[in-house]
């Protein structure tokens, strides 16, 4: 059985996503633990419905959240973490140990960075009057958005669009495109 964590701060949709795909079968992974810096987020009301450990992060300085988390998940066998909508830094003791990917609302390097999440990203794709934004999939290194691309999910924007629209549309992208790229780590061809 192949190992997750993921690391969730908000609504959880992606998170929703995983849990979908491992009980239709599409995806042959245990979630082992879903943790969250956001006592209030509904990814961990998710979790809890399915039955899914969980842990709040206590400390909210980078070092000691760090250390927290190295020790919190040196008890459990991870083959992969997945940041699903998480807006941490991840710090060096879980970078040097685990395989952490992260999924980003836009074709970065475009629209990536601190700040750069969620309506925010939206927003200024179409600000910006872009004719195309998606989804990345990346690899966490110790700067935001920076790892290399694991994949990319192109989403047309049409001169219409609100930031709304384009979010759903990339939303719905962005959860397809992961469940692909983590059957290909479960499969190991990545």
């Amino acid at each position: 059985m192949y190992h997750l964590v993921v690391f969730a701060s908000g609504n959880g949709s992606t998170l929703q996503a995983i849990i979908d795909s491992i009980k239709t079968q599409k995806l042959e992974a245990k979630i082992d633990l879903v943790i969250s810096d956001n006592p209030n987020s509904y990814a961990l009301k998710r979790a809890e419905d399915c039955h899914i450990p969980t842990h709040i992060i206590q400390n909210k300085k980078f070092e000691p959240r760090d250390l927290e988390l190295s020790q919190l998940l040196s008890n459990y066998s991870i083959d992969l973490i997945v940041l699903a909508g998480y807006l941490k830094m991840i710090g060096p003791k879980l970078l040097e140990k685990y395989t952490i990917i992260n999924t980003h609302p836009s074709l970065l390097p475009k629209y990536g960075g601190k700040g750069m999440h969620g309506m925010h990203v939206h927003e200024a794709v179409v600000e910006a009057q872009e004719k195309f934004t998606g989804a990345t999939v990346h690899f966490v290194n110790h700067e935001y958005d920076k790892g290399s691309i694991i994949s990319q999910t192109q989403v047309e924007v049409l001169p219409s669009d609100t930031a709304k629209i384009v979010s759903e549309k990339v939303q719905a992208a962005e959860k397809i495109q992961l469940i692909e790229v983590l059957n290909q780590f479960i499969h190991g061809k990545i």
